[in-house]
């Protein structure tokens, strides 16, 4: 931002229904030349429209999919080819959205992007995700339908199967990107899953690095973690699962050890700290700067799986903004996870930053 920008800004801060006339006059610029700077504020995030809006601090941005979760979980034995007694649920979902609420009920200041379609799911989403965050930056979208998420769970509630409808995402595009750039530049970390097309993801990595914004990334699934640029220079954290990590590390993951050189490669990409979840036998994280470990979690009652990686990554993040060093960021991810997996609910809806306290220190003190 030059000196004329920086004018610009300030006046625009002290007045933001000021003219562009008066701006003119108060900088000895002509209309066009000002017309220029306003131009080039909104492209690097400092307004947000031709309103001269400026955008709200927020801690953390969340950037992916919401979506309707349906989960219908076997009530016996699941039998394949056949029917089986069943019961269901509908819930808000989505990877972005679920994190969002997640870091939302913990009281961070947290907001999402996403698209939902001009439907009764689409509204329905934003209308109950608004109390949890700031969902203003996200856009509903005419013609197209609300991502669906449909997951079939065992008697013990393991997902055997997932289908998902997600093409809404396929219609963002670069510049639509930066023309919300400014919710990014006025956040202190961005939360991207992988959701959107791979020359979106670039872009925000790309965006992100050049303008010192942390980042983490956390990918959907394997295939969409495929989505995911081979450089990822300026990541701060990236957290996945081991078929994610498989596929981002271009090896399969067999053995402990493995877990830890899949890890050593992805940060080789950039990343400074690397986490993989190993399911019910935990994680471990690898960091640029030597650091390394793996925490092993308590055994515990399973209610629902669904979910719990998205409460392990708002953890984390909710630790780290709060100045946490990474294997007790790590920890409080799992004590995050812990309170999802002991509710049938996507985000247990007792979560709160005193319940997760209580959490961590009956399982990790």
């Amino acid at each position: 931002m030059n000196e004329k920008e920086a004018l610009i800004l300030k006046l625009i801060k002290e007045d933001p229904f000021i003219s562009q006339i008066d701006l003119a006059a108060k900088t000895d610029l002509s209309r066009s030349e000002v017309a220029g700077y306003i131009s080039s504020l909104i492209k690097q995030g400092k307004l947000i429209g031709r309103a001269y809006i400026l955008p709200e601090r927020r801690q953390v941005l969340c950037v992916g999919g919401a979506n309707v979760d349906r989960k219908i979980w076997s009530k016996g034995v699941l039998e394949l080819h056949t029917s089986n007694p069943a019961e269901s649920s509908k819930s808000c979902g989505g990877v972005a959205r679920n994190i969002g609420e997640n870091m939302g009920r913990l009281g961070s200041d947290v907001s999402i992007l996403t698209v939902v379609g001009d439907d009764h799911e689409g509204h329905w989403l934003m209308e109950y995700t608004k109390a949890f965050a700031d969902v203003e930056p996200s856009e509903t979208l005419k013609g197209q339908s609300t991502g669906a998420y449909t997951a079939v769970l065992d008697n013990e509630g393991e997902m055997t199967v997932a289908l998902a409808e997600m093409s809404i995402y396929d219609s963002i595009t670069p510049d639509f990107i930066d023309r919300k750039w400014g919710y990014f530049a006025s956040s202190d970390l961005i939360m991207l899953d992988t959701n959107f097309p791979a020359d979106v993801l670039a872009r925000i990595i790309d965006r992100c690095r050049n303008e010192d914004i942390q980042l983490c990334i956390t990918p959907v699934s394997s295939p969409k973690a495929k989505k995911i640029p081979q450089s990822l220079l300026g990541v701060t954290w990236l957290i996945a699962n081991k078929d994610e990590a498989e596929a981002i590390a271009g090896i399969r993951i067999n053995t402990e050890g493995d877990y830890f050189k899949a890890a050593e490669l992805i940060i080789h990409k950039g990343v400074e700290k690397v986490v993989i979840s190993r399911g019910d036998k935990g994680l471990i994280y690898f960091t640029s700067k030597g650091e390394a470990g793996v925490l092993i979690p308590p055994a515990i009652s399973v209610i629902d799986v669904t979910g719990a990686g998205d409460s392990l990554v708002a953890g984390i993040i909710y630790a780290h903004i709060n100045g946490i060093q990474t294997e007790d960021a790590c920890k409080i991810g799992m004590a995050c996870s812990i309170l999802t997996l002991q509710s049938i609910e996507t985000v247990n809806p007792i979560l709160n930053n005193k319940q997760l306290l209580e959490t961590y220190k009956q399982n990790f003190k």
